[in-house]
């Protein structure tokens, strides 16, 4: 699969670099990162969220787990919770069954990255499916998250 046509015109339109890099196929962020030899913290992982105010995109370091309740009193939705992937696949055409890409403005949809992806050097982003991923630069990263609100919105899990 190649890059949905709305994430890529979106990228385009604001004048963004990337790499596209291939790996194996994976089932989730820890398999991905694994796959395309990525630290996990590198590579930011897409959680869909929603409330009757409608759908959210949480992006967390793929070695963290989004704080809900942080990213609710933030945003002050308080019905804030997961959402399902027949939601995913409603809302977010050209991408496949869990492969989120962490860029919802590109479909419309607020969103909310936690602060330390703003830290890396490069920050690795799926792109609608389990086999490719871009890698974008720290700057353009930035210049790509500037529209989305910010915040420790994050956490390592407990072992």
């Amino acid at each position: 699969m190649s890059i949905p046509a709305r994430l890529s015109s979106y990228l385009e339109q604001r004048g963004l670099h990337y790499e596209v890099c291939t790996h194996p196929h994976s089932h989730n962020s820890a398999q991905t990162a694994r796959n395309a030899h990525v630290m996990r913290q590198q590579l930011a992982k897409s959680v869909l969220l929603e409330d009757d105010e409608g759908p959210l995109v949480a992006v967390v370091p793929a070695d963290q787990m989004v704080l809900v309740g942080v990213v609710a009193r933030m945003l002050g939705r308080k019905q804030l919770h997961l959402s399902d992937e027949a939601a995913m696949m409603r809302l977010f055409d050209g991408c496949e069954r869990g492969a989120l890409p962490p860029v919802g403005m590109a479909w419309g949809v607020e969103t909310v990255v936690d602060e330390t992806l703003e830290s890396m050097d490069a920050v690795y982003l799926e792109v609608g499916d389990h086999e490719h991923l871009l890698r974008m630069p720290h700057d353009d990263f930035h210049r790509l998250m500037s529209s989305a609100r910010h915040g420790h919105i994050g956490k390592l899990p407990m072992h």
